[in-house]
């Protein structure tokens, strides 16, 4: 039979249909007389009795959550499943009541996830023979994912961030726990990263001011343990000069060195530089004395004495210095 435009669905002109552009229909096979078995058909066979809870996101004494091996493009994606080797029409009663309560418990925990406004509950059952419900979450606002093609969406939209979907997974055990069973799934584990200094942080405006007059250790611990004289180590820039220690025993043992006397200015003459009277010798100045003394640790030790003791006075006419 030829097809043309008018011989497709109408579903395919719906916002949510996923496809666009010229399509036509398949050709329909011919039935088969006798349909291949499923898979899982025996229990030893079976996926779902083989596997260990571990793979699983909620486990309880009769039931089974699990979710798929990486994220989707939807929010979540879960199955539920019955920890016995039935199919839908072989529940019990005990079985068959508590998957009623299980679709609704799954369902709200499902749809309280952030940015989920309905969940899709599916039963297919043509591929595996385990008992197997399908919960879709469709996001909340994107109105072209409603309707039954959300499954093929799931495989078209691009997948969600691993960190929000093992969130919503763990989030999901937690919420089904609460009535009973074992969440196996965890949160996503915090990446600490730890600080590149353990010098604390100046914020007041009292230690910014003292931590501006201390010296600022390097954040390299390479180069703060570095022994002396490492090559490639270069100094810091500007780095100020130390000035040699002073000894005050070899001060002490050290001659004090001969004070030579200024000519007196002439008389009459007006007071001199330093306001002594007329006719007075300048005494002798720290400058002039540590000008006659060799090596800069002396210099500072005659420097310091002078410092500390008044200098002497000499008087018009006398040939040596008297104290005051």
């Amino acid at each position: 039979m030829p097809h043309s435009a008018d011989s497709v669905p109408a579903y395919t002109k719906w916002p949510s249909f996923p496809f666009e552009g010229d399509l036509r229909v398949k050709s329909l096979a011919d039935p088969v007389d006798a349909e291949p078995r499923r898979k899982g058909e025996d229990a030893a066979d079976c996926v779902a009795c083989n596997t260990p809870d571990d793979a699983y996101i909620w486990v309880s004494e009769r039931w089974r959550v699990r979710a798929m091996e990486r994220p989707t493009g939807l929010p979540m994606v879960l199955i539920l499943e019955a920890r016995s080797h039935l199919d839908l029409g072989d529940l019990p009663n005990l079985l068959a009541a508590e998957l009623g309560v299980m679709t609704v418990r799954l369902e709200r925990a499902v749809r309280s996830l952030d940015g989920v406004a309905r969940v899709h509950v599916n039963r297919w059952g043509d591929g595996s023979a385990h008992l197997h419900m399908w919960f879709l979450a469709r996001p909340y606002g994107q109105l072209q994912l409603r309707g039954t093609f959300l499954s093929l969406w799931d495989d078209i939209l691009p997948p969600i961030a691993e960190s929000v979907w093992r969130e919503n997974l763990a989030l999901v055990a937690a919420w089904l726990a609460e009535f009973g069973g074992t969440a196996i799934a965890e949160p996503p584990h915090i990446e600490w990263q730890a600080p590149s200094s353990l010098t604390p942080q100046a914020t007041t405006p009292t230690a910014v001011a003292a931590a501006a007059e201390t010296v600022v250790e390097p954040l390299s611990v390479a180069i703060a343990e570095a022994p002396e004289g490492t090559a490639g180590v270069a100094p810091a820039p500007d780095a100020p000069k130390v000035a040699p220690s002073f000894d005050r025993a070899k001060a002490a043992a050290a001659p004090a060195a001969p004070v030579a006397p200024q000519s007196a200015p002439a008389a009459g003459s007006p007071a001199d530089a330093q306001g002594a009277p007329a006719g007075t010798a300048r005494p002798a100045l720290v400058g002039d004395a540590k000008s006659t003394l060799a090596g800069g640790g002396e210099a500072v030790a005659v420097a310091e004495t002078a410092e500390r003791k008044p200098a002497p006075v000499v008087v018009a006419g006398a040939t040596k210095p008297t104290k005051p």
